[in-house]
């Protein structure tokens, strides 16, 4: 199995495989609208606008399981990221990170890189080759990976 056989949820409630994304530089990360990173929304939307015509994508997966720090429906959700801070990278269906409902997807990223989703903004780094290269704790802001972006971007 690979991430790209994977299949996820929009913010409609349709399917959408993986597989879409073959061959881009991938940046997935578990969000709050309600949490003391929100504000990374700024820094992961700056380095998609410094990079998405290279090949890098930012997948946003909501997650209210951490002190139901992401309330609301899907639309509620991308309303507030939309007019706070003019975010334009994919966003997805709110879906669990951690126990008995975790979405498959994160199932995959930590059984590649170890270790439980202690918070949001946890981020996961995906070369093009779909191999999850890096691991990044929610005390990461975005542009202290962005190094490791661009080095992914470049191979």
């Amino acid at each position: 199995m690979t991430i790209y056989d994977i299949v996820v949820k929009d913010q409609s409630n349709n399917d959408v495989k993986l597989e879409e994304y073959k061959g881009k530089v991938l940046l997935i990360v578990n969000t709050a609208t309600g949490c003391g990173f929100t504000p990374q929304y700024e820094g992961l939307q700056k380095l998609y606008d410094t990079y998405k015509d290279q090949g890098f994508v930012i997948l946003d997966f909501p997650c209210n399981q951490f002190l139901g720090q992401a309330p609301g429906s899907d639309e509620e959700i991308h309303s507030f990221c939309t007019l706070k801070y003019n975010v334009s990278f994919p966003q997805f269906h709110k879906i669990d990170v951690n126990g008995k409902n975790e979405h498959p997807l994160y199932a995959y990223l930590k059984s590649q890189k170890k270790g439980r989703i202690k918070w949001n903004f946890a981020k996961f780094l995906v070369a093009r080759d779909g191999t999850v290269v890096s691991r990044y704790g929610s005390m990461a802001k975005p542009e202290s990976i962005e190094n490791d972006i661009k080095a992914e971007l470049s191979k």
